[in-house]
């Protein structure tokens, strides 16, 4: 399950997205919040993270705010949890990025729970790290185009 935070810099990113393809111009917090339904208090401290992450930028002035600096094609569902969340991974064994030995596991070669939960999340991965952005913004269901996509692969 994803975490409010979480969720709300998706919404976030959804609207910069949007504002981007409408013509760029920034947005201050209040109207993200407005757009998002995201509560300002979180935003503020959601937004800076977006923006150490080199996904947003500001802009300062009169017409300043948020801005994303990153092609909404080119920030994957992935990266926004992991930024917000930590790692995805269900056991510390099976992340890429915080990798840790599990303390009671002799053998990561045959252990049985390693074994099951690094199926499921194999694709469970390899579909948040494929998904975008500009794939929440579009009308049509993720989760179609995804199956839609392996179908197509698997040809």
């Amino acid at each position: 399950m994803i975490t409010n935070k979480t969720k709300y810099a998706l919404k976030a990113l959804m609207v910069l997205a949007d504002e981007k393809s409408a013509g760029g111009s920034a947005f201050t917090i209040e109207e993200i919040a407005e757009k998002s339904s995201a509560p300002k208090r979180f935003l503020e401290h959601i937004l800076l993270d977006l923006k150490r992450a080199g996904l947003i930028g500001s802009k300062r002035g009169r017409h300043g705010g948020y801005v994303l600096i990153k092609a909404s094609r080119a920030i994957s569902l992935a990266e926004v949890l992991r930024l917000i969340d930590g790692p995805l991974a269900p056991l510390p064994c099976l992340s890429r990025h915080a990798y840790q030995p599990c303390e009671d596991c002799a053998d990561e070669a045959t252990c049985r729970v390693r074994a099951v939960f690094g199926g499921l999340f194999a694709t469970y991965i390899l579909m948040m790290e494929s998904l975008t952005i500009a794939d929440l913004q579009r009308d049509s269901s993720p989760l179609e185009r995804f199956a839609q996509s392996e179908a197509v692969a698997g040809e």
